[in-house]
């Protein structure tokens, strides 16, 4: 199986996208998260929508706004009350998680492989088969 994010944006106008697409696909939505983190003192928020693996393929898509969205625990904001939104509409909790900032890392794709490892050990993703 093959497990990737794919980066929509950080959150401002192409958070829209991203809702789109899990009332597009409801179907296929296995869960929605939120992982929070701190860049450069700021509480910001990741949200992401990780969907079921396609069939015939095996792959898992990860739709990610990153780090464009302030954390709601410190700071209440309309982008976030969406997604919480779209939760209620898909019956879906939304399962919220600290995380590394993708500033420590030299590339996004480590950042991005470091997510999924925490993700699958979390039993969030399936492990590879």
């Amino acid at each position: 199986m093959i497990q990737r994010f794919i980066e929509i944006g950080q959150g401002y106008s192409d958070i829209y996208e991203l809702l789109e697409i899990g009332r597009n696909q409801k179907h296929r939505v296995a869960r929605l998260l939120a992982m929070h983190t701190t860049i450069n003192d700021k509480k910001v928020t990741s949200l992401v929508i990780v969907m079921e693996p396609t069939d015939p393929g095996k792959f898992q898509p990860l739709y990610i706004c990153r780090e464009g969205i302030p954390n709601p625990h410190a700071t209440k904001n309309k982008r976030y009350e969406l997604f919480e939104n779209l939760a209620e509409e898909l019956d879906r909790p939304i399962i919220e998680i600290d995380v590394k900032a993708s500033v420590l890392f030299a590339e996004i794709e480590l950042y991005y492989q470091h997510l999924i490892g925490i993700l699958r050990m979390n039993r969030y993703l399936p492990p590879l088969s």
